[in-house]
């Protein structure tokens, strides 16, 4: 089974473009275990919390691949959350760069920030020049991964379009 993972700044399409894919591919999607797990907290996230929300995405991720057809798609990484960690706090877990390490995925799709940003609680950062800031950290991890990753950009038809055509890559290359 393939993993691909939709990676990008706040309100830049992840979810939906993760959605999109499951039903194009009929295969399951992982959401990101972030959100539910802040909209359950009494209070205001910390550090610590980090890796509670880390490890909740893994198994997640772990439990709904037992249900992929072909391609699991995975909207975020840990990734993520070390740049979170790093930026707000200026370190990040050893135990959640463990995990980035060992993780294995087949292909990223970055999302740009060419689409209007849509209020959320949860989102921190709106200011253009941040959502820059963070694409460009994304850019530069996942350049530096080693895995291939295709940037998304345009409206919604031509980012699933641009993801499609990537993903079909990706399987005709597996299975050659």
């Amino acid at each position: 089974m393939l993993r691909v993972v939709v990676i990008g700044p706040e309100s830049t399409g992840k979810s939906t473009l993760s959605e999109q894919l499951a039903a194009h591919y009929q295969t399951i999607w992982v959401p990101e275990y972030a959100r539910q797990y802040l909209e359950e907290l009494p209070r205001s996230y910390e550090q610590h919390d980090l890796l509670t929300i880390a490890e909740g995405q893994l198994a997640l991720e772990d439990d709904l691949a037992k249900q992929a057809n072909k391609v699991l798609i995975c909207d975020t990484d840990l990734h993520v959350i070390k740049v979170w960690s790093e930026h707000k706090y200026g370190t990040c877990d050893p135990r959640i760069l463990e995990h980035v390490a060992n993780r294995h995925y087949d292909l990223y799709l970055l999302t740009y920030i060419d689409i209007p940003w849509e209020e959320d609680p949860q989102r921190e950062y709106p200011d253009p020049v941040m959502r820059e800031y963070f694409y460009n950290v994304y850019k530069n991890l996942i350049a530096g991964s080693g895995v291939p990753w295709i940037e998304i950009r345009g409206g919604f038809e031509e980012r699933k379009s641009l993801a499609i055509a990537a993903v079909d890559n990706l399987l005709k290359t597996k299975n050659s």
